[in-house]
């Protein structure tokens, strides 16, 4: 009685199938490898990106309607932590445990003067303010003419008639360590990207 060995014997992968196979390793390999590297320049990139969104260019949001119209509830803007500072500038500083936004008025040493309508003196010059929509004396509980402690700056927001600000002793001025950065680029809502007068 013959056996038949032809049903014994295991099939083996001819020449095509073991190149596919070899090359279905290989882009398999270069694939993780490619993935890797991409998931570590990633993190890289995010990491850089909070460090410098944190220590140079810090993003806020803005809460309130004290400085509208100049910025309004809901903006997303830039600021840049700066040691120059110059009157005019809007600045984010610390306050019980808030960050507020307003608008530098006055530098240390300086005199303001408010009258009943709402005109803003420093060193017995009227200032220009292009930017607000109204004046007024606004919530006031200091004697005018104020002058500026030394190591500290006098803010208003540019809504005068609500804003709490450095006319109110609640506030009062503002010392160089409260300062957290001053205001760049509003980057939100998209139709009103740009730089911040």
């Amino acid at each position: 009685m013959k056996r038949n060995r032809s049903n014994s014997l295991p099939d083996f992968p001819n020449v095509e199938q073991l190149e596919a196979e070899i090359h279905r390793i290989q882009y398999k390999n270069q694939y993780a490898k490619v993935l890797r590297s991409t998931i570590y320049a990633l993190i890289t990139v995010a990491a850089v990106a909070v460090l410098v969104a944190t220590l140079l260019l810090p993003v806020l949001q803005i809460y309130g309607s004290s400085m509208a119209p100049t910025l309004d509830e809901g903006e997303i803007v830039v600021s840049v932590k700066s040691s120059s500072l110059e009157r005019g500038d809007i600045v984010a500083f610390y306050y019980n445990n808030k960050i507020l936004v307003k608008r530098l008025i006055a530098m240390p040493g300086d005199w303001v003067n408010i009258d009943e309508s709402g005109n803003v003196f420093v060193n017995g010059e009227k200032l220009e303010e292009p930017y607000l929509a109204e004046k007024a004396f606004g919530d006031t509980t200091i004697e005018f003419p104020y002058q500026v402690p030394e190591s500290r700056y006098f803010v208003m927001g540019d809504q005068r008639a609500t804003s709490v600000d450095s006319r109110n002793s609640a506030v009062g001025c503002v010392s160089e360590e409260q300062i957290v950065s001053k205001i760049l680029f509003r980057i939100w809502p998209f139709s009103s990207f740009g730089k911040i007068d």
